[in-house]
């Protein structure tokens, strides 16, 4: 049995930050992953942009707060920038101009285009396609490799220990401390974190600790080439305002596009569907001039939600040393930083109002999940 101060079960982003502060502050964690690599699952196949206007309150409060660390990282975190400029360009087709309006009402540091505008600024935007607008110009892409690959690092300088191929089999409470029975060994502590994604009800489960309700949606994507006599590199990401499809620039004059697709799924090894890959490129191409020839590469991944889409940080009711850090959705990356302070705070017992996010742990607490 490896006794440890506290385990955390998922090597994934949300895992991997809270088990840095956690080691950071003195604690000694042990970051058990089920697969044979930490991020095999959703944080591998994330494709992220910090956008303060994305997502519940919560979310905006905790991606606010995450400013700062990803644009001045730890010494020694990254050995490169972890961002890069990148606007967001959200177009209103006839029939989403309630919408428009609304996304502008409520949305900070956006402002309204014309037609006209928006394919000054995007050529490959079809004539007629919108009838307005809205662009968030102070937004970025994120380096999702080097955040997560930087937690990883940033454990271990801690002296923190990441286990692989340690799914758990059986988790326990005995004596004032969590029992996890792995492949690859057993492991004992008085505070558990649950960050297992998708897995996070299962984790429970297995702990008979009550679920909260995750939902597992698959979100799927595909790289094609950029149209003929135009530079992607220099384009915003561009979506509708109902998020009914996004393309985002990619490497070597490349294109992601996305259905934005959210499925309900079991959690596995998730792939993606053939008609949400042909949704993707139809919806694509009706708002742009994008001849699509061939695809590249195309992949899926599962971003898991809670019943009411706010995140679950915080402690188990009725369930001693038991904590959440769950239901990230699609925020996941773009909120690490704070809500990783934020899980540590509460697993350490410390006010979150010392970190500016009272209102955030308040939105984000677990309890409100539980009947």
């Amino acid at each position: 049995m490896h006794r440890t101060d506290i385990i955390v079960i998922g090597a994934g982003i949300a895992g991997a930050s809270v088990a840095a502060e956690l080691a950071a502050a003195g604690r000694s964690v042990v970051l058990l992953e089920a697969e044979s690599t930490p991020g095999y699952h959703t944080t591998g196949r994330s494709a992220a942009l910090w956008i303060l206007n994305y997502g519940p309150r919560d979310a905006r409060i905790l991606t606010g707060a995450s400013r700062g660390f990803f644009e001045t990282p730890p010494a020694g975190f990254v050995d490169h920038p972890l961002t890069h400029r990148r606007a967001v360009l959200n177009l209103a087709p006839a029939g989403q101009e309630a919408k428009l309006a609304a996304m502008l009402a409520e949305g900070e540091g956006m402002r309204p285009l014309s037609e006209a505008e928006a394919r000054a600024l995007l050529p490959a935007i079809r004539p007629g396609y919108a009838v307005g607008a809205a662009i968030e110009e102070d937004a970025f892409d994120i380096d999702v490799a080097a955040l997560h690959q930087g937690y990883l690092r940033m454990l271990r300088a801690a002296h923190g220990q990441v286990v692989t191929d340690a799914r758990a089999d059986a988790i326990g409470r005995r004596g004032g401390a969590w029992e996890v029975a792995t492949p690859a060994g057993a492991f004992a502590a008085p505070v558990l974190v649950d960050a297992a994604g998708a897995w996070g009800d299962v984790v429970a489960r297995l702990a008979g600790v009550a679920p909260i309700g995750l939902t597992p949606m698959r979100r799927t994507a595909l790289l094609v080439d950029g149209p003929p006599g135009h530079d992607p590199a220099t384009w915003p990401l561009v979506g509708d305002v109902a998020h009914s499809w996004y393309a985002r620039p990619e490497a070597r004059r490349k294109l992601m596009l996305s259905p934005a697709d959210e499925t309900p799924m079991e959690p596995h090894d998730v792939q993606p569907d053939e008609l949400d890959l042909a949704l993707a490129i139809d919806r694509a191409q009706a708002a742009l001039d994008l001849p699509v020839s061939r695809i590249e590469h195309r992949w899926a991944g599962l971003r898991t939600f809670t019943p009411d889409r706010s995140l679950a940080i915080g402690p188990a009711r009725g369930e001693d040393g038991f904590f959440w850090m769950a239901g990230q959705g699609g925020y996941g990356i773009q909120t690490a930083p704070a809500a990783a302070k934020l899980c540590a705070a509460l697993v350490l017992g410390r006010d979150p109002a010392a970190l500016g996010l009272a209102e955030a742990a308040r939105l984000a607490d677990p309890g409100r999940l539980i009947a």
